[in-house]
């Protein structure tokens, strides 16, 4: 967290986008966001994490890799993990985080602006650097589409001591040994003046533990 010359604290925001083949979305979606973090006064920065190849997406795990790079660039109060086809409707949806893990796309269009199921933590969501270095980040292992950000919430509620938890198999057994802790890769870097670009070829191998 910083300090404005009005005396006003601002917090530091990195946005993780896991990224693959949409490229007629990111200039969508820069024109769209930067206006409502500039009018929130956030100190921001965008990380487009892209995996090529030809596995099957690994949204969590390029979301792992996009944190580990983002903390060697600033000392961030919270890092947002945002899907590129995800817009806010206005800027009363503020960016920054809390004592909890923030879900920011709550109401979305198409479910009608209800949540499709109460534990889904899906689309965009925000943690401060500290909640998701005690929950070991993301499952590394989740190869498609669906289930991680369900896990990401499971492991929260299991490090605050939750009893009603579990959602998906073997959470809890894998948090501390699939997540930030187990990440192997090897990114190719480019930084220019809206985003830093994170490419890499994602292969099972790099995530040791299966059998989700």
């Amino acid at each position: 967290m910083a300090q404005l010359s009005d005396g006003l604290l601002f917090l530091k925001v990195a946005i993780l986008i896991p990224f693959r083949n949409r490229h007629e979305h990111l200039p969508i979606f820069f024109r769209h966001l930067i206006p409502v973090l500039q009018k929130q006064r956030l100190e921001f920065a965008f990380y487009v994490v892209e995996q090529v190849g030809t596995q099957p997406f690994n949204r969590a795990m390029l979301f792992n890799i996009g944190f580990k790079e983002a903390m060697k660039d600033n000392d961030w109060d919270c890092v947002i993990f945002h899907d590129v086809d995800h817009l806010p409707e206005n800027d009363r949806n503020y960016y920054g985080c809390g004592e909890m893990p923030r879900h920011f796309a709550a109401k979305l269009d198409k479910y009608m602006y209800i949540l499709p199921y109460n534990e889904f933590f899906g689309g965009v969501s925000g943690l401060t650097v500290e909640q998701f270095k005690k929950i070991n980040g993301f499952p590394n292992a989740f190869w498609g589409w669906g289930g991680e950000d369900d896990d990401l919430w499971n492991r929260y509620l299991y490090y605050i001591n939750f009893i009603k938890y579990k959602l998906l198999r073997y959470s809890r057994e894998r948090q501390f040994i699939d997540g930030l802790n187990n990440l192997v890769y090897m990114p190719s870097i480019f930084a220019n003046k809206l985003y830093t670009n994170i490419t890499i070829n994602l292969v099972p191998e790099l995530a040791p533990v299966q059998d989700y």
